[in-house]
């Protein structure tokens, strides 16, 4: 029931698909005797469009979620395996086209194969499925991964497929009991850093111990209050960013995870 809530309401709730059903919603009122509401609503919702296109509301939104976690300190020795989040795939298209198909998150892959290259003896766990609400079980985002890794040069013997999960409750699930951790070893977790508190805390909430191993970045401090010139590049991390906070309010409120805004020191 949770995925299905979250592909639905979530899904609308989201700034752009929420701000268009508004102007949609003025625009049908035009028509009727409330009119002067209707104008209301579209002026609304496009004012809030080019505030979250242009301004640097998306950034601002972004930057706590990707800055809640230090990137990996390698002085405390080699993982004893990585666990990759799906996300960098579009399972779906690269059925359509007959060839993997990298999505705006590639660089969890390739962050993946830079630290399968360093570290040698790491065990490597792909965990995704399919996160379409109705999705086809031969469109697993997991086999697609680890073809991808193969071709980079990593070798099929460490490579583990978990093609069930579709959410990152899920992943953090299904990896563990894919993973089977044994008591003092060490696991890395990669994926996007805007992503990583809420993936942390749900980890933390499955009994899996992992080391955060931020990527993908969208923002930095040095342009943080920059105004975009194309707004759908300021759309896009608006969105980005509130699924997260959505998500984490979501997660806490339901019990999933331990803390509103897990951070790198466990309470």
């Amino acid at each position: 029931m949770f995925f299905v809530l979250s592909k639905t309401i979530g899904t609308m709730l989201m700034p752009v698909n929420f701000l268009i059903g508004i102007g949609v919603l003025g625009a049908i009122l035009l028509l009727t005797r409330w009119a002067v509401l209707g104008r209301r609503l579209l002026v609304f919702s496009a004012l809030l469009l080019a505030l979250c296109g242009f301004s640097p509301i998306g950034r601002l939104l972004i930057l706590p979620l990707e800055e809640r976690f230090p990137p990996w300190d390698a002085s405390h020795g080699a993982p004893d395996g990585i666990v990759v989040l799906g996300g960098a795939i579009d399972p779906d298209l690269s059925v359509a086209v007959g060839r993997t198909a990298l999505g705006s998150s590639g660089d969890r892959i390739v962050a993946t194969a830079e630290l399968a290259r360093r570290y040698p003896n790491a065990r490597i766990i792909y965990s995704g499925g399919n996160a379409n609400l109705i999705g086809d079980a031969s469109r697993k985002e997991a086999d697609y991964g680890l073809a991808m890794l193969e071709e980079l040069g990593v070798a099929k013997a460490r490579l583990t497929a978990e093609r069930q999960s579709r959410n990152t409750v899920e992943n953090a699930e299904f990896a563990k009991a894919v993973a089977r951790p044994k008591e003092g070893e060490r696991w890395l977790l990669v994926t996007s850093a805007y992503h990583m508190p809420r993936s942390m805390g749900l980890f933390r909430r499955a009994g899996f111990k992992v080391e955060a191993y931020p990527v993908d970045r969208r923002a930095s401090r040095s342009e943080a209050f920059s105004f975009y010139s194309v707004a759908m590049y300021g759309l896009e991390r608006t969105d980005i960013a509130m699924r997260e906070w959505i998500g984490l309010t979501a997660y806490r409120l339901t019990g999933k995870i331990d803390q509103f805004f897990p951070g790198p020191t466990e309470k």
